[in-house]
């Protein structure tokens, strides 16, 4: 369909709309259920809500490199309507060269290579197009403005601009964005109460596995997550992460545990390495990949004081298997199990896992849905789950097939391991 995009920019910087709105009855308001619009990606559909809203502004930040314009284009060349693709970065032939390498091409999606905000309007009112891609946000430049492309006005102004046409012809845009060293957006922090979704894009540049979080959804929930794989020919859907988390998974070794985490609404099975070693120079490190820093401190602290295992002289290194960025505190219940196995140098079995959230005090708290936690153990072929003997009574009794041990405090732990 044609957009056709009305209302002129004055002179005073706003909008001056031929149709005035009029305030309504709430109760008079017709509300139209909208089905959404598939983007042909179980992942992207599923951290969206179901897919996507139709006149919604959907943003993704991430780091140079870590494959945003490759979900961006894979999401266009599998669209099912027609896509215009706006790129201020890379040229026509560059994209080309990247669409033959994702093996795929989309006689429907439009391609422009330009940066100048009121020529992309005109193209998207003169298109027919169901969907619109901008990379990137910072790139863009309104003639309005006199300042340079990437800076704060030139951001919002662009934004609050493509917004307003979202919403008027009901036309979802997909806005690719950079982020500063510290892992913040780049620009404005309005810019993030102007959009309707933000999607981070994670990852390490070393590992394949790529995670697209959701930071605020209007239409959806925000604890869900995406899990795709990076290959050579383009960003491939993991529906299972927990078996491909686990394949490198070895039993033999001290110093690994795996933990039965909860991202979203997907249980996910998770391993956790630890290395405990003489700190050679004195000053003991202490170094996570994967997991809070401040947190490992404090369960530190917990094993020294209440487990008395001495780690006051000890380098201490955790990494979370996969490059991945864990925020559920049911992972501390695993990460000092695999502190305690390095430490000891006995290896833990590897068809046991572990959730439970641990206190100041050495007490281990019941995670969240634990249900659905020891479901997905149960799934994976393992015969043992740690948890806490806090745990909800309402656990029905004799459903699952795996050993539930349930512990109040982390001094037990030790003999329950290694007897």
């Amino acid at each position: 369909m044609e957009h056709k995009i009305s209302g002129a920019k004055t002179s005073s910087g706003t909008h001056d709309f031929a149709e005035k709105k009029q305030p309504e009855r709430i109760t008079e308001i017709k509300s139209d259920n909208t089905s959404r619009i598939d983007t042909q990606n179980n992942e992207f559909n599923r951290v969206l809500g179901g897919g996507m809203v139709p006149g919604s502004v959907i943003l993704i930040g991430g780091e140079p490199g870590i494959g945003k314009s490759t979900l961006a284009l894979q999401v266009a060349l599998n669209f099912n309507g027609s896509t215009l693709y706006v790129s201020g970065e890379e040229s026509a032939q560059q994209l080309k060269m990247r669409a033959n390498r994702l093996s795929f091409l989309n006689e429907k999606t439009l391609i422009l290579t330009e940066t100048s905000l009121q020529n992309i309007i005109q193209q998207i009112s003169n298109t027919e197009t169901d969907l619109v891609i901008i990379d990137s946000i910072q790139t863009l430049l309104s003639d309005e403005l006199d300042s340079v492309p990437g800076s704060i006005s030139q951001v919002r102004e662009c934004t609050s601009q493509l917004l307003r046409i979202a919403k008027k012809s009901q036309l979802p845009i997909v806005l690719i964005g950079h982020i500063t060293k510290e892992g913040s957006l780049a620009g404005p922090k309005i810019l993030e109460h102007i959009v309707d979704t933000v999607l981070q894009f994670e990852g390490d540049s070393h590992h394949i596995y790529r995670i697209l979080r959701s930071r605020k959804n209007r239409f959806g929930s925000t604890s869900e997550l995406g899990v795709f794989e990076m290959k050579n020919d383009g960003l491939i859907e993991i529906s299972n992460p927990s078996e491909i988390l686990l394949n490198n998974q070895s039993s033999d070794l001290s110093g690994s545990a795996v933990a039965a985490n909860i991202e979203g609404i997907r249980p996910l099975m998770i391993e956790s390495q630890a290395l405990v070693s003489t700190a050679a120079y004195g000053n003991p490190q202490r170094t996570s990949n994967g997991f809070d820093i401040r947190r490992l401190n404090m369960l530190l602290a917990v094993l020294e004081k209440r487990a008395n295992f001495h780690l006051a002289s000890k380098d201490v290194f955790i990494n979370i298997a996969g490059g991945l960025k864990i925020d559920d505190t049911a992972t501390d219940l695993a990460i000092i199990s695999a502190i305690l196995s390095s430490t000891v140098d006995i290896p833990i079995d590897g068809k046991t896992c572990f959730a439970g959230e641990v206190g100041l005090s050495g007490e281990i708290r019941p995670a969240n849905r634990m249900e659905q936690r020891i479901m997905e153990a149960q799934k994976l072929g393992f015969n043992t789950i740690f948890v806490s003997s806090y745990i909800d009574k309402t656990l029905k009794k004799g459903r699952f097939d795996i050993e539930i041990v349930k512990l109040s405090k982390v001094q037990e732990l030790p003999k329950h391991l290694f007897g």
